[in-house]
């Protein structure tokens, strides 16, 4: 489907010229419902100028009619009812148009793919990696339905051999009851006379010799049949044996790695229509296979013939019923995973997803899953099959669930959409190991049967691993935890074992990644900003990047002690830059806006080259979730001299009283955003409206951003603009003819040794907003109409 889902994305004249491959001679709703199967046919193993072909040709004609067939069969309410008329038509169709040229399908076919991949590789530069990616995807996907397309043959061939087989041993059994009645008239020989005797015994001797020769010849021709079609069913279990390893070892574990990868903001690990249609394949070959070696073995019983027959057949019963085990215990996997952060007394969802239920019947009975929450230890005993005696770790709600059958996409599921943790037992934390460290994971567990109770499966997967918090406040450490798990965890581990340390660049892939998804942006992590976060995780000032590469970062150094000189670790800090920037600065980030990731002797090197009035945004070093404004400006104290001032950081609680692009326009000595765009090109379109004039005498208040030390005269309110409150020292005049005390003169600094200004030392905005509205109304406006 790879191609048909590229092709989809065409755009402009590619996109006209791709709709104009279709028409009555093949509609394009046919190519839309049968991509998977039309790509994964073998069209260009015909050679169209070879009539000997027309006969590949022809089956592939009956075997599109049929799959259009099938699928107008599936289409079930209104919507559907429509559809299936119109496959229907279809079939009937490209039946009456190729039954005489099959060849022609395949030639219109060929076209048709041909273009669609020369289309998509133009759109999307074949060179490029993503180009190449879909390529060695379709090429594995190719050798995969050239696999099953082989075991097809394989079985089409062993029952054809079964068939003569039965045939054969038929017709043996009526020659020998034939040798039984010669035998019995030669028995009743004794009561005649001699006479008659011997003028009768000759005879029905020598047809017994000669039945009796032909039943010996042919119980060998039998006993040769029997182990030729035994030796094919092993080559055929061979093969399947490979090519569910392929599916259920390669694909399938891709996907759930894709899944995992997927909690830390990873591309999504994509659907399973694909991986499901191949695990039904095997699962009707299987089932196929397994059949016939049922007959086989009966057909040995109804007339055993001495050799190593039966013991070849217990074997191949025994592999066959191994390989279908494995099959079935594989594909039942967790479609959407429980939240990897669990908190008690939540509702959550989880959906458990049998791949192979359809196509077993098992939905004849629905089986019924049940979810139990299983601490680490519990979960290696479970892999080692021990008896765990239904031992939980807690209590689940609403944790049981029939799996239900959805005719149309063929799909048996269960869906726990109300499931809430009532309680937790924690086990004995080790060393240092906090309780966002603890994991656990939810265990679904089913049993039921296929073959009307010929085979009972008991199956169960576990989730990714979950950690349980009871308190918002732990969220934070309790990702961290999922992250390292998720990022650094090998295929086949034993629960739920991760590497204690990992180089720097692993690392950075993962933080990279987290960030991306938590910011919703494209903008992630440059080189420098992982320089950055590379000096503050080893505490050190380089800034070559190949200085890192080789270096080792701790779970410890990750999020268990803190940095040098602050109180949190360094997740903590890198997690506070994430939400703030998620919560309020995502626009600002995705401009580029934001360089974020200085330090403030960097901040100050790169703005003293500028202009006064140049400005940056960076992440707080000091504070959890904060990010300063850092400027270039004049010295008030020394005539002259120029010196970098840095804003006190802002938090997401200032933020929601005013946002960081109004906070900008307030402050006007920031007049250039480094390193040389002018602040209203890169923030007006975020700027709010102004407030509306005064209605019926009333004035609306308005909060403004105020640095006193910066303070300019304010704009005149007749020009427009509504009237302000500064926050800090005191304004400078404007045009009104009251003058309004609202705030006590400052005397004093409010810069720190640093150059840092100290809102709180300044005035909380909020506060005394609070203030002015609580004043008695002639207090505050000297009288006017309130």
């Amino acid at each position: 489907m790879a191609v048909w889902i590229q092709a989809q994305q065409l755009q402009g004249d590619a996109l006209h010229q791709m709709q104009s491959l279709y028409g009555q001679h093949f509609p394009i709703e046919v190519r839309h419902y049968l991509s998977q199967w039309i790509e994964s046919q073998l069209w260009d193993a015909i050679d169209l100028e070879n009539p000997q072909e027309e006969f590949k040709a022809k089956r592939l004609l009956d075997s599109l009619i049929q799959e259009l067939q099938n699928k107008a069969e599936h289409q079930v309410g209104e919507d559907g009812f429509l559809l299936k008329i119109k496959l229907g038509h279809y079939a009937s169709q490209l039946k009456s148009t190729y039954d005489r040229c099959p060849l022609e399908l395949v030639r219109c076919i060929k076209h048709i793919l041909y273009t669609e991949q020369r289309l998509v590789r133009e759109a999307t530069n074949s060179s490029s990696p993503v180009g190449g990616m879909m390529d060695s995807m379709s090429q594995k996907y190719q050798q995969i339905n050239q696999a099953f397309e082989e075991l097809r043959l394989l079985t089409q061939d062993t029952e054809n051999d079964l068939r003569k087989l039965q045939h054969n041993q038929e017709y043996f059994i009526i020659q020998y009851q034939e040798s039984l009645r010669i035998q019995a008239q030669l028995t009743s020989l004794a009561t005649l006379p001699p006479a008659d005797r011997q003028l009768r015994e000759p005879a029905l001797l020598s047809k017994r010799a000669t039945v009796e020769a032909w039943l010996t010849r042919e119980a060998n021709t039998l006993q040769k049949y029997r182990l030729d079609l035994a030796e094919k069913h092993q080559k055929t279990l061979q093969l399947l044996r490979k090519q569910q390893t392929i599916i259920l070892d390669d694909e399938l574990i891709q996907w759930k790695r894709r899944q995992q990868l997927a909690g830390n903001g990873g591309p999504p690990e994509g659907g399973l229509d694909i991986l499901q249609s191949w695990c039904e394949k095997l699962a009707e070959t299987i089932w196929q296979n397994r059949q016939q070696i049922r007959r086989a073995e009966h057909l040995r019983q109804q007339l055993p013939i001495p050799g190593p027959i039966e013991e070849l057949l217990n074997d191949l019963n025994s592999t066959i019923t191994d390989i279908i085990s494995a099959l079935v215990t594989s594909t039942f996997i967790i479609e959407k995973q429980p939240p990897q952060v669990l908190k008690t007394q939540t509702k959550f969802a989880a959906t458990v997803r049998l791949l192979v239920g359809g196509k077993l019947n098992v939905h004849m009975n629905p089986p019924q899953v049940k979810a139990t929450i299983v601490s680490e230890q519990q979960a290696k005993a479970l892999l080692k099959n021990e008896n765990t005696r239904n031992d939980s770790s807690g209590e689940i709600l609403n944790n049981n669930c029939v799996m239900e059958y959805h005719q149309t996409t063929g799909t048996l599921s269960a869906h726990f959409r109300n499931m809430s943790l009532k309680r937790i037992k924690r086990s004995d934390r080790r060393g240092a190991e906090s309780v966002t460290e603890e994991k656990f994971t939810i265990l679904f567990e089913s049993q039921f049967s296929v073959g009307g109770n010929e085979l009972v499966f008991q199956v169960k997967t576990l989730s990714l691993p979950v950690v349980v918090i009871v308190h918002g406040s732990q969220d934070n450490n309790a990702t961290a935890t999922v992250l390292w798990d998720n990022a650094f965890a090998e295929t086949g581990r034993v629960p739920f074992l991760v590497p204690d340390k990992v180089i720097w660049p692993q690392l950075c892939d993962a933080i990279n990644m987290k960030y991306k998804a938590e910011v919703q942006s494209n903008r992630g992590l440059s080189e420098e900003n992982l320089v950055f976060l590379a000096q503050k995780a080893f505490s050190s000032s380089s800034n070559n990047p190949d200085d890192y590469r080789n270096m080792t970062m701790t779970w410890s150094q990750f999020n268990r002690e803190s940095l040098p000189g602050r109180n949190f670790t360094f997740w903590q800090w890198f997690d506070g830059v994430m939400e703030l920037t998620k919560k309020h600065l995502k626009p600002h980030w995705n401009d580029g806006a934001i360089l974020g990731f200085v330090n403030k002797q960097q901040a100050q090197d790169m703005l003293m080259s500028k202009p006064n009035g140049t400005f940056l945004l960076r992440f707080s070093d000091s504070e959890i979730g904060g990010i300063t404004i850092a400027w270039v400006a004049e010295n008030p104290n020394k005539a002259g001299e120029r010196m970098v001032w840095n804003l006190m950081p802002y938090t997401t609680k200032d933020f929601s009283i005013r946002s960081l692009s109004d906070r900008i326009s307030d402050l006007n000595h920031l007049l250039f955003l480094y390193p040389d765009r002018h602040k209203d090109e890169v923030f007006s379109k975020y700027y709010t409206p102004p407030l509306s004039k005064a209605v019926d005498g009333y004035v609306k208040p308005q909060i403004k951003q105020v640095v006193p030390e910066f303070t300019t005269a304010n704009p005149d309110p007749s020009s427009g603009n509504p009237t302000y409150m500064d926050h800090g020292a005191s304004p400078a005049p404007v045009n009104h003819p009251h003058t309004y005390g609202i705030y006590p003169p400052m005397s004093e600094s409010m810069l720190d040794t640093d150059g840092d200004f100290d809102l709180d030392d300044t005035m909380d905005v909020a506060r005394h907003v609070e203030e002015l509205l609580r004043r008695p109304v002639d207090s505050q406006w000297g009288g006017q109409q309130s």
